[in-house]
């Protein structure tokens, strides 16, 4: 079988149309469907159905599309090395993932330090939430991602390592005029009557829990499409939010934080591939650490719970 075909049919899977994977591939639609009949004719099995919107794949073809896609991905990495190793250099760029809120802060922090030390890196960074950060390291997209284990929490996998950096408290954020602004921690008592705005389940659950366990609710009526939304609805007074202390150095300056009486934390946590890692990703990590302790001192490598990880969604301990 042609690994091209194979590529073909994972690109159908994906955009869910054999026009779309037709123009994205530059082939014509007719060749796409002729590549699809073809492998299901050696395979012995459909493996695409028709719906409304256009096809998916059927139980056997999504079986087929993930060892098609891990496939890919190997063959792909094993031209890479091969195009390293005759040119004598590290040319393989380093893809990295992170949480909005760590992309904004220790991650390019970090990648600023491994370039200082390393010299020229070609590397990439996508900001996206826990879950879709570990499949995409799962599927060799990226190398190394920077997540959380805020609700629901990272599964168990034995394909990559997981490397514990520290817990990350939340703090509250709040437009710079507002009553509480500049005092100590606050207890969540005094903020129940607010309007909140949030913009990811994950902190939602978080912010609810916490108040839960305090006896009282809180009011999430707004709710933004990304962390910057979250933050200018907060910024213009029409709510307060609940955000990582790792975003405090930051934020905007119409925007300030306050500290909660034993707040939630999430904690901080790497993954990368246990096969075939990058050859950047292990001094990476250790730039991650020192970054992430020199925001949040007091957390860093602070002991995780035990068993596994934030499956439960409660609030951590801090050590």
């Amino acid at each position: 079988m042609e690994l091209t075909v194979w590529r073909t049919f994972v690109t159908v899977c994906r955009l869910g149309s054999l026009s779309a994977a037709a123009a994205e591939l530059h082939h014509t639609q007719s060749a796409v469907s002729r590549q699809i009949a073809g492998l299901e004719r050696q395979l012995g099995v459909p493996l695409l159905e028709r719906h409304a919107r256009g096809v998916r794949p059927t139980p056997a073809g999504e079986v087929f599309r993930r060892h098609a896609l891990t496939t890919l991905n190997e063959a792909d990495r094993a031209v890479r090395a091969a195009r390293d190793a005759h040119d004598g250099a590290l040319n393989r760029p380093l893809a990295v993932g992170a949480t909005p809120s760590l992309a904004t802060g220790i991650v390019p922090e970090a990648i600023r330090a491994l370039l200082r030390e390393t010299g020229s890196v070609r590397w990439s960074l996508l900001p996206a939430l826990s879950p879709e950060l570990h499949h995409r390291v799962l599927d060799g997209d990226l190398d190394i991602v920077v997540v959380t284990d805020a609700p629901p929490g990272l599964p168990q996998d034995p394909r990559v390592e997981r490397r514990f950096l520290g817990l990350d408290d939340m703090v509250v954020a709040l437009p710079v005029d507002h009553p509480q602004a500049g005092r100590g921690p606050v207890h969540i008592h005094a903020l129940a009557d607010q309007t909140w705005a949030e913009d990811n389940d994950g902190s939602a659950a978080l912010l609810r829990q916490h108040a839960a366990r305090a006896g009282v609710s809180a009011r999430i009526d707004l709710v933004a499409a990304d962390l910057p939304g979250k933050l200018a609805l907060v910024a213009t007074g029409h709510a307060i939010a609940l955000i990582p202390g790792v975003l405090t150095r930051a934020l905007r300056t119409d925007v300030i934080t306050v500290d909660l009486v034993d707040p939630p934390a999430r904690g901080i946590y790497t993954i990368t591939p246990r096969h075939d890692p990058h050859p950047c990703a292990a001094p990476l990590l250790d730039h991650l650490a020192t970054a992430f302790a020199s925001i949040r001192p007091a957390a860093a490598q602070a002991a995780p719970l035990s068993g596994p990880v934030r499956a439960d969604g409660q609030d951590r301990s801090r050590a």
